[in-house]
């Protein structure tokens, strides 16, 4: 894929919502919601590509936490595999302050974050399965960098395309991208025409019977 159609899919996912997404994943039966994966603010939003890192259990001596955080692209999706972990945590004000000062999209946590008061004033979007003070150091380690990884039950690879937003993240795996836009993208059409007609005095039920809704995220026979 050439950056321009990579920049491209990104701004594409950025004007779709994770329900939407949600749907369009359902249909072509793709598992890519991140289940009990939340953002720290309900106002928090990104979308961009996944910049992977895997944890493990800390080793004696214990290895680091990360210092990674220089390596990851503008506009990357740090995303942070913990085993759902919820005893340590993997994220805190200091790598909040640098992600926000590099521009980063956000950071997704299969586990818990801190410092939380941090990324809400500076609106740096966390995603986590929630906050706790105890740190990971001596806990936890990096074991691999920029592998596939799971995060809430789905499975996100380098580069793979996240849309976080109130409602959750889902992930868009590379190999699919255009048909899971494409059958959004769809959905919000239709459901957009069902409003209109709704608006303009049609029953509920018949405009959903006439734009198929019922149908929008099933997959194809």
């Amino acid at each position: 894929m050439s950056d321009a159609a990579a920049e491209s899919a990104t701004e594409r996912v950025a004007a779709l919502d994770t329900a939407t997404l949600s749907d369009a994943l359902d249909r072509l039966g793709i598992v890519g919601q991140c289940y009990q994966i939340k953002p720290i603010d309900a106002g928090f939003r990104f979308a961009g590509r996944a910049f992977t890192i895997q944890y493990g259990a800390a080793a004696s001596p214990p290895g680091t936490v990360g210092d990674y955080i220089d390596d990851v692209p503008i506009g990357g999706v740090i995303v942070l595999a913990n085993h759902g972990r919820d005893d340590a945590t993997v994220w805190g004000d200091i790598l909040t302050e640098i992600a926000h000062r590099r521009q980063l999209a956000g950071t997704v946590i299969d586990g818990i974050c801190r410092d939380t008061a941090l990324c809400r004033q500076l609106g740096y979007p966390v995603y986590s399965r929630g906050h706790w003070m105890r740190t990971g150091k001596d806990r936890v380690q990096v074991e691999l960098v920029n592998s596939a990884v799971t995060i809430g039950n789905a499975r996100v690879a380098p580069g793979d395309l996240l849309r976080g937003d109130a409602d959750g993240v889902v992930v868009i795996p590379r190999a699919h991208e255009a048909n899971v836009l494409d059958a959004a993208e769809e959905i919000e059409r239709t459901e957009g025409h069902i409003r209109d007609a709704v608006r303009k005095g049609i029953r509920l039920d018949e405009a959903r019977k006439q734009f198929r809704y019922h149908t929008l995220q099933s997959r194809p026979r």
